[in-house]
């Protein structure tokens, strides 16, 4: 499959109008370059704590849009015949009309051909099937070899998810899971993008996960994901919204439910939902976080000790640190002889 590209030259500023302009007349799906920071929320929704420094942002930008290329030649557009050159003359048309209100840069417009697999599938020779400990990830379009038939298997593809758990932090945060799992388990997973965690905790035996999310695209990814692994619908149940601040979010999760809670996000993250996420846990119940760069292991250990939790361990992988814990069957306050808090 072809695809035309047609590319704007604009500025930062005029990214979110022209691509909601362009939307009008059928063109989706725009890919943004330009030299902007990431914002807060796009940080805390990665894996990564510290990032490498980038250019300075100059203000430009390029949008480009993708029009699928039939095997005549042609163009599609809004399930419409076209041809490129009044892709081109409606860009154009919209690009002047702009101007008349707002600044939106150069507005050139260049166009080129792509293969589907250049921006699309591209991503798909640098993730192959690997091993973590004794299980096997494996993305949909590898086989199973046959020595690895009996092996206990996820599949996961990364163009459909945030997790495939190549990072060391999902990897750390998957062997402490298995170290304290039981077939009782109830766990809950903050953050839990693909599912990843939430699903090999069900695999290994947990009784049934719950995962909380900022990003709605999680719902697709998690049941995606839970389908190519065979888990039941009844058996993971995911809720979006910001567990930290949003009441109703804490409400939806539970008090004192949780054998296990997850947190594979940001150190800067961890810090105010660890206070927040000991009432989710059960007394005896063990927190697991990761994401943690190494320079800020001491920022999170000091936030878990605070919330009254006491710290198990913490495990390396590289750069990177999880600290595990554990809530107290009873409570600082409690009664010496009765185990009941006295407050």
């Amino acid at each position: 499959m072809k695809w035309m590209k047609f590319r704007i030259k604009t500025i930062t500023d005029a990214e979110d109008i022209i691509i909601s302009t362009l939307y009008d007349i059928g063109l989706e799906g725009a890919q943004i370059e330009d030299k902007i920071p990431l914002t807060a929320l796009e940080k805390e929704q990665m894996f990564v704590d510290i990032l490498p420094d980038g250019p300075e942002d100059d203000g430009i930008a390029y949008l480009s849009f993708f029009v699928e290329e039939k095997e005549d030649g042609s163009l599609e557009v809004n399930g419409m015949p076209t041809d490129q050159d009044t892709i081109i003359g409606q860009i154009e048309q919209e690009l002047e009309e702009l101007r008349l209100f707002m600044e939106i840069g150069e507005g050139t417009i260049s166009v080129s051909e792509t293969e589907d697999i250049d921006w699309i599938n591209n991503w798909k020779q640098y993730f192959h099937q690997f091993y973590i400990d004794d299980l096997l990830v494996i993305p949909s379009w590898e086989e199973v070899k046959a020595e690895d038939k009996d092996k206990k298997i996820l599949h996961i593809d990364p163009g459909t998810a945030f997790g495939t758990g190549m990072h060391e932090t999902t990897q750390l945060c998957i062997r402490q899971i298995k170290k304290y799992l039981t077939p009782e388990t109830e766990l809950l997973d903050v953050g839990t993008g693909s599912g990843i965690l939430a699903i090999l905790a069900l695999m290994y035996g947990a009784k049934h996960a719950v995962g909380t999310d900022l990003d709605p695209c999680a719902v697709e990814a998690v049941a995606q994901n839970m389908e190519s692994n065979g888990i039941a619908e009844e058996s993971f149940r995911l809720m979006i919204g910001n567990i930290i601040t949003d009441k109703e979010v804490q409400d939806q999760v539970g008090y004192e439910c949780y054998d296990i809670v997850v947190a594979n996000i940001l150190a800067d993250v961890l810090v105010p939902l660890t206070p927040v996420i000991t009432h989710q846990m059960k007394k005896g119940g063990i927190y697991i976080t990761s994401g943690i760069i190494d320079t800020k292991e001491q920022v999170v250990r000091e936030a878990v000790e605070a919330a009254g939790l006491q710290i198990l361990e913490a495990t390396y992988q590289g750069e990177w640190v999880s600290v595990t814990a554990r809530k107290p069957d009873t409570c600082a306050c409690a009664d010496e002889d009765t185990g009941t808090c006295k407050i």
